[in-house]
């Protein structure tokens, strides 16, 4: 069977992949706090027809005749560039300006995110809206008390309110950063898992220190897809997939003009 024809069949695969995975990303291009993905190819081992030569008393030296045999998948990458901030102008919604992650207690497991949408749930804990606890410096969960008349932020991630005109602080929002965020694994509801490609993780940082970014309240991060060049790697999808289908069509009408040549 003509070679083609198999790297056709890899390269669509590959396009459709890619396809795959920009739909995901224009998909949250709204989910706060979401890193776009990208993906990259490589190409398969080529058949050596003839190898190469060294040079001779009569001759210069020849390289080798080796055809390809299609692409296959390289990489599916997280981009981890930091998103912009929406202003919501909600008390417990936490933007990380710079590097970091929010620890997020799910089940006993600790798990990390980019998202900062929390609320108090029954017990004035500070949860994410599926109910997973925020944990604090102490690696205890933050309790925002009732009867308080106003409640702060700091930039460190201090947690102040005022209760019967006297204010006191009730916990610390700690980070956790990576020395390879890349490698995190994604497990829904935009929480991440650590690795071994990631990398334990630096734990209960202060925000602010140890590379990691500041907390500003009453913003959130926005998803870092840009639509313009999801689109433009849409096209580029669609137009390789295209393309090697053709070499697929191609190569079928040249095996049909040798079955006809016995008629």
């Amino acid at each position: 069977m003509l070679r083609s024809l198999y790297s056709g069949i890899s390269g669509m695969k590959n396009f459709q992949t890619k396809l795959d995975i920009v739909a995901n990303n224009v998909a949250n291009v709204n989910t706060h706090g979401y890193k776009k993905s990208r993906i990259t190819f490589k190409d398969m081992v080529s058949q050596t027809i003839a190898s190469s030569g060294g040079p001779t008393n009569n001759s210069g030296s020849t390289n080798s005749k080796q055809v390809g045999l299609g692409s296959s998948l390289s990489s599916i990458d997280k981009v981890m560039s930091v998103g912009a901030s929406q202003n919501t102008d909600q008390p417990y919604d936490f933007y990380i300006n710079g590097d970091g992650f929010f620890r997020i207690e799910k089940q006993g497991e600790i798990l990390y995110t980019r998202t900062g949408n929390f609320g108090r749930d029954s017990e004035g804990s500070l949860v994410t809206p599926d109910g997973n606890y925020l944990l604090g410096m102490d690696g205890q969960k933050i309790t925002i008390p009732d009867g308080i008349s106003s409640v702060s932020v700091g930039s460190d991630g201090t947690i102040s309110v005022v209760e019967n005109n006297v204010s006191r602080n009730v916990g610390q929002v700690s980070l956790a950063s990576f020395s390879n965020a890349s490698g995190l694994d994604k497990v829904g509801d935009n929480l991440y898992r650590q690795t071994l490609s990631s990398g334990a993780p630096s734990n209960a940082i202060v925000p602010g220190e140890q590379g990691t970014g500041v907390i500003q309240t009453g913003r959130l991060e926005m998803s870092n897809v840009d639509l313009t060049d999801e689109f433009t790697e849409m096209i580029i999808a669609q137009r390789g997939f295209q393309s090697n289908a053709k070499t697929i069509t191609t190569s079928d009408e040249i095996l049909q003009e040798l079955v006809n040549l016995k008629r």
